[in-house]
């Protein structure tokens, strides 16, 4: 008998949570002889591929680590003063190690269930107060994806404002960074937005100017006062953004002094690393005018069932899901992790901190123009922050010296070259920059800083303090920062605690082997503009990516830029629209959407210029063929697309989806699909082979990118080959794609780091393993729906009774018997230590369950029992056992100070309160406040942390 000696450590058994005799007990339950038995009889014969998957064979956990840093090895760690609104940073090792390396912290789902959700919140509450307090406006929202499409969500607002329902133009100064004016060029177009790029200071305004975008410094270093032109702005009516760098707030005026209606930018130079492009935090903070217009979401403070202070989302937090095709913006997902990391980097180092890494910033860089100056060069502009431009030099050579020392410079057409210091400078390097630009040795570093006055001090200094609140001053050594995180940790339920099984949202294990080199410098410390040559670790990781994704979809070519799903959504169907142009047919522009559709596919859709038709769906939560057919008919000749989720927003496999993508064809149509639900595709069926023209995936679901407390997301799209041609490019750098539509996210290859993740979750996995958590993901679902289904209704399935990897509970009947809501099953949920599924979506009064393939037999049991619990307890009020107003669910969810506060006035126990089962004896997770009044949030918003005089008890 040979000897066995194949690794131990493969990831396929440590991923896929039921045992294979967990198997054989759930096929059991179910009736079916096997595996393939079961999938048979749940996909639909006419989808089911019969070709295996060929993405690669499967790396052990060891290896793949092995493989990984051999792959980014071929990054070259250059040290880039490239700036243009990235630059290096300094990861405090606490912020480091306990959130962006925590479990505890990324994975945490969107902050829908707020009881369970207060550490991240007041994190959340943390970030906007200091973009508030440093743009000196008072509302900001939770974070945006990156700092130009922050810029083109505040034009898109002043827009919408200003209620052109088509047109008007738009001024942007050609001093913002080129990536900014690419992605509002490619905003602005499908709204018929005409964009004014120009000079700033000649620029004058005429009445169909509804706004304008400045940056601040702007792109090669230069401060400007543009108090007078906001001033000729406001006259015309006209609205202003600026695009602002976060630390050189601390030392200019803040833009809502000299007249800024929205300010924007990216948190990224506090402490999250470069990634070569991302995920970084945007912000958008603005007056009190547009709040009720603000993009994304806002962290409001509210008042639970007790009194006591609690936080929420507020406002328009799911307006995209709300308005749909009336929404202003389909963001969905944010960049959280990121957020939170730049509010405790604010927070370790408090004002005083932040001011003083400016300073020392600003110092660096005005010690570096000296010098410069004396080795007689020009430098153009005399009054900067951190950036200056250079002219005079000789740019050749001085690009090969600069290349010798490993470092990266900005070469400007015009033979001009930029140099962006940073936190992360040091006197050395300082140093080796004199010295490239020829500066003699009587003028080092040391005797030309002794000239120089320390600080800002240019005409734009800022006089007024900022971020005296509490929090920004209680923190700042490493103790008391540790505790203060960990203390948030705990009010926050995350998988490390239980289950999160939340429908359409696939929150499946984040392994820690994936997560791994998130850390590595030659992943984290590389520009997205750094040249070509010196990231070849990443171009090889992105073919593979891109090739396996290629072959996962059955497409023919992806784009990697979209940085969240909804974002994927947007770019797909530009690039339809994209190819319909090219072809002559301007016409096309109406969109066929199903009523069962996500909010964020009628939103997109609208972004792109296309109208949205609505389809039905029939009884059985299906799309209505006989609308679909009539609807495509009518519209033959200005079909442009149609959007649809697969398997359906219902959970179910339509059978005739062969037949839909025809019927689209046929009527001159592309069909595009939303990858939601891809965890049930993957290697069992090819979107591509069924009709599918273009879809998104999204990574932070299918592929293991965690939510991170509701971002960071990415949401590739593939395309068939005729759409190939059109995916997204790039002002900056050449990434192929010379038909493609302009740029959809600020770098190149969007949030580029966590790509790691993915590639290294399909590695490990290989062909048959991703195949094998497909099929378990299908099972798990099936099998808790048929464990609960004598409980309660399930609300869709396909033929044969069988959901794909996620089902609808109906409760709707319940708030007639007994008065019970959706909402009070969900908060009962977490006396029990579990997260609510998704509530309400797609149907009102359902919850929509998906356990994906990384949870063992015994959690599906563990939540499907307590689901059971919670109905014998509606069943006491329906029989009048329990009280209809002061019962279990009514009261949930219970905090450990209610129960055991001296007084207890309920008919029920403390104990069935807290204790509803054996298990949260033994391990239990109490939620930080009680039920919170979302009303009275939204009725008294305040969305700032509390100042100073709320601790002085």
């Amino acid at each position: 008998m040979a000897l066995d000696f194949s690794a131990l450590d493969t990831f396929e058994e440590r991923h896929i949570g039921p045992s294979a005799e967990d198997i054989s007990t759930m096929l059991n339950q179910l009736g079916m002889s096997s595996m393939d038995d079961f999938i048979n009889n749940v996909i639909p014969a006419t989808i089911r591929s019969d070709r295996n998957l060929q993405v690669c064979e499967p790396a052990a956990e060891n290896e793949l680590i092995l493989k990984l840093k051999k792959c980014m090895a071929g990054n070259q760690r250059m040290r880039s003063f490239i700036g243009m609104g990235y630059t290096d940073t300094l990861t405090p090792s606490v912020i480091l190690r306990n959130i962006l390396e925590n479990p505890g912290w990324y994975t945490q789902y969107t902050p829908y269930q707020a009881e369970i959700s207060q550490g991240r919140l007041e994190a959340l509450i943390n970030f906007q107060t200091v973009i508030t307090e440093l743009t000196g406006l008072p509302i900001a929202n939770a974070s945006l994806l990156d700092e130009p499409t922050a810029a083109a969500e505040a034009m898109v607002m002043f827009w919408y404002a200003k209620r052109k329902p088509q047109g008007g133009a738009f001024f942007v100064s050609d001093r913002c960074h080129p990536q900014t004016i690419d992605v509002l060029s490619t905003r602005a177009e499908p709204l018929g937005i005409k964009l004014i790029i120009g000079d700033w200071a000649q620029f004058s305004f005429t009445p169909d100017v509804f706004g304008a975008v400045l940056q601040y410094p702007d792109t090669d270093g230069a401060v400007h006062n543009y108090q007078t032109f906001c001033e000729k702005a406001h006259a015309n009516g006209s609205a202003i953004a600026v695009a602002a760098d976060i630390l050189s707030l601390t030392v200019l005026t803040p833009p809502g002094k000299f007249g800024a209606d929205a300010v924007v930018g990216s948190s990224q130079r506090f402490g999250v690393p470069l990634g070569f492009g991302g995920p970084h935090a945007a912000f958008l903070s603005t007056t009190e005018a547009y709040k009720r217009l603000i993009p994304g979401r806002i962290i409001g403070e509210s008042l639970d069932a007790q009194g006591n202070r609690a936080l929420r989302m507020a406002l328009q937090t799911r307006e995209q899901h709300i308005r749909r095709d009336r929404a202003t913006s389909n963001i969905c997902t944010a960049q959280v992790l990121l957020a939170i990391m730049a509010a405790m980097y604010a927070v370790y180092h408090g004002p005083k901190g932040l001011k003083k890494i400016a300073e020392r910033t600003h110092n660096l860089t005005k010690t570096l123009a000296a010098g410069i100056k004396k080795a007689g060069h020009t430098i153009v502009h005399s009054d900067f922050f951190d950036t200056i431009r250079v002219s005079g030099a000789p740019t050749d050579a001085l690009q090969q010296k600069a290349l010798q020392q490993s470092i990266n410079l900005r070469y400007f057409e015009n033979g001009d070259i930029g140099i962006t210091l940073d936190e992360a400078t040091t006197q050395t390097e300082l140093q080796t920059l004199l010295d490239i630009f020829g500066t003699s040795a009587d003028h080092n570093a040391e005797a030309l800083a002794a000239d120089l006055q320390d600080g800002y001090h240019g005409a734009m200094q800022r006089t007024d303090t900022f971020m005296q609140q509490h929090v920004f001053h209680a923190y700042h050594s490493e103790t008391k920062m540790l505790r203060y995180i960990r203390s948030l940790e705990e009010k926050d339920l995350s998988l490390n605690m239980s289950m999160i099984p939340l429908g359409s949202c696939t929150m499946k294990l984040n392994a820690t082997t994936e997560m791994l080199a998130l850390s590595w410098p030659e992943v984290n410390r590389i520009h997205p503009f750094a040249p070509a040559g010196q990231a070849n670790g990443y171009k090889a990781l992105f073919a593979d990516l891109e090739q396996w994704l290629a072959e996962i979809t059955g497409l023919s070519a992806v784009s990697l830029q979209p940085n969240a799903g909804a974002q994927g959504e947007y770019a797909g169907l530009l690039v339809i629209r994209a190819y319909q142009k090219s072809r002559g047919e301007n016409n096309r522009t109406v969109c066929l959407i199903p009523s069962s559709a996500h909010g964020t596919n009628p939103a997109s859709a609208v972004m792109a210029g296309m109208k949205v038709v609505i389809v039905k769906c029939d009884e059985n939560g299906n799309i209505d063929q006989a609308d679909l057919q009539q609807k495509a008919e009518t519209h033959k000749d200005t079909l442009a697309a149609l959007m649809i989720t697969y398997p359906s927003t219902h959970g179910v496999f339509e059978r005739g989806v062969k037949d839909m993508c025809a019927i689209i064809h046929e009527n001159g149509g592309q069909v595009y699909m939303d990858g939601a639900n891809l965890n049930a595709q993957v290697g069992l069926c090819y979107p591509g082979e069924f009709g599918v023209d273009v879809c998104h995936l999204n990574l932070h679901k299918t592929f293991a990118i965690p939510h991170g407390g509701g971002g960071p997301g990415m949401g590739p799209i593939a395309a068939a080959k005729h759409l190939a041609p059109f995916l997204p490019g790039h002002s900056v750098v050449d990434i192929g794609h010379s038909n493609g539509i302009s740029a959809v996210s600020a770098a190149p290859w969007g949030s580029a780091s966590i790509l790691t993740i993915s590639w290294a979750f399909i590695a490990m996995l290989g062909n048959e393993g991703l195949t094998a958590s497909t099929k378990a993901a299908i099972l798990n679902a099936n099998y808790m729906a048929h464990r609960l289904k004598a409980h309660y209704p399930i609300l869709y399935t396909g033929s044969g009774g069988f959901c794909a990897h996620e089902f609808i509970l109906d409760f709707r009947k319940f708030r007639l018997s007994c008065g019970i809501e959706v909402e009070d099953v969900a908060k009962r949920l977490m006396d029990y230590g579990f997260h609510a599924p998704t509530v309400s979506f797609p149907v009102a009064g359902t919850l929509m369950i998906e356990p994906t393939e990384s949870e063992s037999l015994d959690e599906l049991d563990r939540f499907c029992d307590a689901l059971i619990s919670i109905k014998a307890e509606i069943d006491e009020i329906a029989s009048g056992q329990a009280d209809r107003k002061d019962n279990v669910l009514k009261n949930a969810p219970h905090t450990a100070a209610s129960v055991t506060a001296d007084a207890w006035d309920h008919p029920y126990s403390r104990e069935q309160a807290a204790f509803p089962t054996a298990w949260t004896r033994i391990r239990k997770f109490w939620p930080s406040v009680a039920r919170i009044n979302n009303a009275h949030g939204d009725r008294n918003l305040v969305c700032t942390c509390p100042g100073t005089e709320a601790y002085e008890d």
